[in-house]
């Protein structure tokens, strides 16, 4: 009985354990007491099993498993041997995550929706007349027009920004509709005989609208508003609304609206007793500063505002000259109106001949109108000279921009006919100058945005070439903070038709995107033959600015198709960025490799493989050691002296030379452990050191000189057969740095 419980208990261990070794669906088939009856799906643990197949069931098992242990670990080895030969190599750009489970099956689709029977109509009321029954069915509603769902969601917010908010400005614009209803029709009203009783409900009408707008501005835009303090935007409510009430704005609003149309009952209605409205000027100035900030081109609504003066100015010298012309009596002389015609027009074209002085007017015969008349002379002068400057400001800041243009081009222009440049490159500049205007409205982006903080520069370079960088292949994977400090470097350039954007051969230090435009690989003798045409949001020039080193020179020659724009990084700038990015760093590094090596074949050699070339080639011997040597030994000095020592280690030297590196198992030493085939003399300061043969046929001598540098002198003199008058010397020298 025990030996059966035991086999019972190695049997359910067994099953645990190949259990884990199977997918989760088929646990719940094998073993245990859920298990399903019927036909087992996959590995059935069946309850009649010797210990034998038991035993060999687990060896298989763990057999299995140790494989795949075994491969999983050969694998790693392989990675981190790569990763040894190659630093910049990494197996992936980012660490492998887990396998994620599979994502659970899509519920099923609702079932389709039952076909509604017919409805009965929603009934309103319903009663009997004469026996039969009488339903009014409920009216169906009108669908909702798309552009009055807006105007009926939008909620009105608990505080406004005075510089940003459109509904502000939108409102702004009403506010100061109603002050200008105030200051134009309250001179009308009082001078001209326009208000009469048939009409006065109208007038008042718009009065007490405009003074309507008044009230809403006070009590619901204005405590509203957000203000600055302390460099925070406050947007509490009742700091908003206690900061409007210490304003002194405020104090102009309230009495704006004081209620002097009380004076009416004893007056009539007087246009003059409306004269507070005209307080709320403030309103006025706002809405000019909000409509500058919002319109594209500004100086057009400044030339406008100019204009209403002057018109302004006009309108009240008429209004004053009907008055003194009731005043004096109308037709009563030359000078006054007659009251024919249209009285506002008639006085208005008076007050142009006066203020603008043109003359023609007819001489004024009494005191008043004397009076009048200097009072006018003066005001038109006074007026038009200011309206004048300020016109001329509003068109000089409007065209300050081509004005400069204008004053470059022609400082160039003069530079180029001083120095006699030809008449085909002065047309190129020429339309160089024109194009980079009418492309972008100014010659250098720099100028503008270096008047920028570097965090709005950097939100600027976003917004407009974001686009085109992201879609370069090159920066694809990069750190992304990595492009947005790159795209802050970026230059633009413009191209002309046939201009080389760069040629083979010159040092290349920049790469080009391109913003807008073609550019084109071209080649052949004559530099026509059109290999490839390279498009917006492409990049070239990427291998001389990522490849190490210096002297990366071009291997193509690009030229403009047409008129291109065209992105320029400088690899100085580039260097600078990457610092702070090694990741994205050692990305580009891998990527310029593979640019590289793309377009190079290997080459292949039979039989032993090409061996890398680990320590650098010994230098050469100096030739003028050789002659020395050589010299040497046909003077007889062999064995002796300094030379016999040089010539002994170089010919030491060219027979270990002569081995080959490949064929010796145990690889060279060290550079640093060889011995040059050149001694290293110590230097005396005041010696020299001279070696003679025997016979003092052949002097050698060497003298040490400054900065370590030594001269070599050898002295040959003639032999007894040898014929000759004087003594044959022979020098030769050579310099070198220690």
């Amino acid at each position: 009985m025990s030996k059966c419980r035991q086999m019972h208990c190695f049997h359910v261990c067994i099953c645990v354990h190949l259990s884990m070794f199977l997918p989760l669906k088929q646990r719940s088939q094998t073993c245990g007491p859920g298990a399903k009856s019927g036909p087992p799906k996959g590995p059935v643990c069946l309850r009649p099993m010797s210990a034998a197949s038991i035993t060999s069931m687990t060896s298989v098992v763990v057999q299995d498993r140790l494989t795949e242990l075994v491969r999983l670990f050969k694998g790693r080895t392989e990675r981190q041997k790569d990763r040894l030969v190659d630093p910049d190599e990494s197996e992936e750009e980012s660490p492998s995550a887990s396998p994620k489970k599979a994502p659970p099956a899509a519920p099923p689709p609702p079932p389709p929706p039952e076909e509604k029977k017919d409805e009965k109509p929603k009934k309103l009321f319903e009663f009997e007349l004469l026996g039969h029954p009488v339903i009014i069915p409920f009216p169906k509603l009108p669908k909702m027009p798309e552009w009055l769902r807006p105007i009926l969601e939008y909620r009105f917010p608990a505080s406004i920004d005075p510089f940003t908010d459109l509904i502000y400005v939108i409102w702004l614009f009403f506010v100061v509709a109603a002050w200008n209803w105030n200051v134009w029709l309250i001179p009308v009203r009082w001078a001209f005989p326009y208000q009469t009783d048939e009409n006065i409900h109208w007038w008042l009408l718009m009065d007490y609208t405009c003074d309507f707008i008044y009230i809403i501005d006070i009590l619901v835009f204005q405590p509203r508003l957000q203000f600055v303090r302390g460099g925070d935007i406050v947007v509490d409510k009742k700091e908003m609304r206690e900061h409007y009430m210490t304003t002194e704005r405020f104090k102009m609003d309230v009495i704006s609206l004081f209620p002097m149309e009380v004076f009416y009952y004893f007056t009539g209605v007087n246009s003059l007793l409306r004269f507070p409205r005209l307080l709320k000027y403030s309103v006025f100035s706002e809405f000019n500063d909000r409509m500058e900030s919002v319109m594209a081109k500004a100086y057009i609504y400044r030339v406008i505002r100019t204009s209403m003066y002057l018109l302004y100015s006009l309108h009240i010298n008429a209004c004053l000259f009907y008055w003194g012309s009731d005043y004096e009596g109308l037709g009563s002389t030359k000078w006054v109106y007659n009251g024919k015609g249209n009285a506002y027009i008639r006085c208005y074209y008076f007050a142009v001949k006066t203020l603008i002085t043109i003359g023609g007017l007819p001489d004024p015969t009494t005191v008043f109108e004397i009076c009048f008349q200097l009072i006018n002379y003066f005001v038109g002068v006074f007026a038009f000279s200011i309206m004048i400057g300020q016109m001329r400001d509003v068109v000089g800041a409007a065209t300050a921009g081509e004005n400069y243009y204008r004053a470059c081009m022609d400082s160039t222009v003069k530079y180029m006919n001083s120095y006699k440049i030809p008449k085909e490159v002065q047309n190129r500049i020429k339309t160089w100058y024109d194009y980079t205007w009418m492309s972008q409205g100014m010659l250098d982006e720099q100028e503008l945005l270096i008047q920028l903080p570097a965090k709005m520069r950097l939100d600027m370079a976003v917004d407009v070439n974001y686009s085109i960088v992201s879609k370069v292949s090159l920066f694809q994977g990069c750190d992304r903070q990595m492009v947005f400090d790159m795209l802050t470097r970026l230059k633009s350039v413009v191209y002309l038709p046939g201009d080389f954007v760069c040629k083979k051969g010159e040092i290349g230090r920049e790469m080009y995107i391109i913003k807008q435009g073609e550019v084109q690989v071209v080649g052949g003798p004559d530099l026509q033959t059109v290999f490839v045409t390279i498009r917006a949001g492409s990049v070239f020039g990427e291998i001389s600015l990522l490849a190490g080193g210096g002297g990366n020179r071009r291997t193509a020659n690009v030229k403009a198709h047409g008129f291109a724009n065209l992105f320029i990084l400088d690899k100085k700038d580039l260097a600078e960025i990457l610092v702070h990015y090694p990741e994205s760093q050692k990305l580009l590094r891998k990527k310029a490799k593979k640019m590289l090596t793309k377009d190079k074949k290997p080459e292949e050699k039979e039989g032993v493989k090409e061996a890398v070339q680990v320590i650098p080639p010994r230098p050469d011997t100096p030739e003028m050691y050789k002659a020395a040597l050589k010299v040497a030994e046909k003077a007889g000095i062999e064995g002796t002296g300094t030379f016999a020592k040089l010539k002994a280690e170089y010919e030491a030297s060219q027979t270990t030379e002569v081995l080959p590196a490949a064929i010796s198992p145990v690889p060279p030493p060290s550079p640093m452990h060889r011995r040059s085939p050149v001694p290293v003399i110590a230097i005396q300061d005041d010696d020299d050191t001279v070696a003679e043969t025997a016979d003092s046929s052949v002097i050698i001598r060497m003298t040490p000189r400054q900065e370590g540098e030594e001269l070599l002198t050898v002295e040959v003199s003639p032999g007894e057969g040898e014929k000759g008058d004087g003594e044959k010397t022979e020098k030769e020298e050579e310099t070198e740095k220690k």
